[in-house]
């Protein structure tokens, strides 16, 4: 069964639900594994949760349509999902899970896309992702501040890139 996004997006891209659904809410998911990908950060931050949202909102000027549509999905879903702020989180299998996902969405990009649409949603993956390391590393809210990414949040960045790349 094929799932077409709502009529409120413009994306004439058929996915199944559960496709769908992946690409989704797999921005959200990253912002908090890369929150995560840092020892001793097992508490997400004012700072990395905006640094976040401004780099998930950052997918409304992309050039790609697919990228466009997501952004639009995420802000048009409902809040039943969300974690309760008191959720404790293992940010082993949080990590792990996130690429995981990574993987699967690379799969079903490259199944159903062309290079240019898969291209640009996992560049704005690793945007997010960058960008919220960077807040987590400095507390810095927007921008690429002087202070650089941890080692261990390199190691994640790599791994990330390296899931995406299918």
């Amino acid at each position: 069964m094929r799932y077409q996004p709502s009529s409120k997006l413009r994306t004439d891209m058929s996915f199944r639900r559960e496709e769908w659904d992946l690409l989704v809410r797999l921005p959200g998911r990253l912002v908090v594994a890369a929150t995560l990908a840092e020892p001793g950060t097992h508490r997400r931050s004012v700072a990395e949760g905006l640094a976040g949202i401004e780099a998930v909102a950052a997918g409304r000027s992309s050039m790609s349509r697919l990228v466009r549509d997501i952004v639009t999905a995420i802000y048009d879903e409902p809040d039943d999902d969300q974690l309760p702020g008191d959720e404790r989180i293992d940010p082993v299998t949080a990590v792990a899970e996130v690429l995981i996902a990574c993987r699967s969405a690379a799969a079903v990009l490259a199944e159903r896309l062309g290079r240019e649409d898969a291209d640009a949603y996992r560049h704005w993956l690793e945007s997010i992702a960058t960008r919220v390391c960077h807040a987590t590393r400095s507390g810095e809210l927007f921008g690429y501040p002087g202070q650089p990414v941890s080692a261990t949040q390199r190691q994640f960045l790599a791994a990330l890139c390296h899931a995406l790349a299918g």
